[in-house]
């Protein structure tokens, strides 16, 4: 009885969409991956709900832009950001609320995935992880984050500009390593500032850290897990570091723009993507971090994401509303304290 009810709750997820023959939805998303996604998501999707899937892709600031420009007329119904940026649109009136009951697949993922900015604004499909990776051949562990600013990793730390993806929730897990909650981060910037001499680089790119840790220029330095895979290949002595603070972490969304015409696709579609079949196969392609828990890898693929439920119980998110109350203040300490 069971799986005849999931099976039919699945399929309401589709009714509208099953009668959608000829009609299109036009999503916005971020620029990578399109292949996999092409292969595990659009095609499938297309297939069963019998509409045309139109994709538009681009970086986050652009795709922002582009949605507030057309409000009045809006060109997408469905955009994938940041949960900062699902925030920062919804306080434009540029979102409208998902339906949670036309969306069955929300029971199956993590509860901070569900509503990550509330009202039911945004959905996150995926997320990721973020820590200390060091050099085991020259550091014997890390405990907190404020062992980057200790003697043992003196001159041998690379950390994220605070432009960067990484820079604010590095600063978040310092601040929180230092005792406080202050959304300005002052303690974090001032610590960092007081030791920006002893730091090797600030980096722009995450992708830079490997080939520092492989010349030995740096033995310490904070990614996403996204860029795991590769360092621990590249150095093998490498290692993911648990902090006793946690994890930093973000998460990126789906928002219903406001005034999309099909509503009912877009509910669909967004469904499909938290389904467990879906974030199975990109999970398996190591694409994206899985949110739904249904989803089972194997060790090693799991090497390469976000996975499980003990790394999500540890990730401190930053929240949404601190990055865009704060942010300004943030570039501004950083310029005065770290970047002079």
């Amino acid at each position: 009885m069971k799986a005849t009810l999931l099976t039919a709750a699945s399929l309401l997820a589709f009714v509208s969409a099953a009668q959608a023959q000829d009609r299109t939805l036009t999503i916005s998303v971020y620029g990578v991956s399109q292949d996999a996604y092409r292969d595990a998501l659009y095609a499938p999707f297309e297939a069963q709900c019998g509409c045309k899937l139109v994709i538009e892709s681009g970086n986050s600031a652009d795709r922002l832009a582009k949605l507030e420009a057309n409000a009045a007329a809006p060109l997408i119904d469905l955009i994938a950001f940041s949960d900062a940026n699902a925030l920062d649109a919804s306080r434009k009136d540029l979102l409208t609320p998902f339906d949670p009951a036309q969306v069955p697949n929300l029971a199956n993922i993590y509860d901070f995935a569900r509503d990550p900015v509330g009202g039911n604004l945004a959905i996150a499909y995926t997320f990721y992880g973020s820590s200390i990776v060091y050099d085991s051949a020259v550091i014997d562990g890390v405990d907190s984050w404020l062992d980057l600013f200790g003697d043992k990793m003196s001159g041998q730390v690379a950390l994220p500009n605070i432009a960067t993806t990484q820079g604010p929730i590095t600063l978040y897990m310092i601040e929180r390593a230092l005792g406080s909650d202050d959304p300005t981060f002052a303690k974090a910037i001032a610590l960092v500032g007081e030791n920006r001499d002893e730091i090797v680089t600030f980096y722009e790119k995450g992708s830079q850290i490997p080939q520092l840790m492989q010349q030995g220029e740096i033995a310490a330095s904070v990614i996403g897990r996204f860029g795991w895979a590769n360092l621990a290949k590249t150095v093998p002595t490498a290692r993911w570091a648990s902090p006793k603070e946690g994890q930093a972490g973000g998460m990126n969304v789906l928002s219903l723009v406001a005034g999309s015409q099909n509503a009912d696709l877009a509910h669909a579609f967004a469904d499909y993507w938290l389904s467990t079949e879906v974030q199975q196969k990109l999970a398996e392609m190591q694409v994206d971090s899985p949110v739904n828990t249904q989803v089972s890898v194997s060790d090693e693929i799991a090497e390469g994401l976000s996975y499980g439920e003990e790394m999500a119980a540890a990730i401190q998110f930053l929240p949404a509303q601190t990055l865009l109350e704060n942010r300004d203040s943030w570039l501004s300490g950083w310029n005065s304290q770290v970047a002079q």
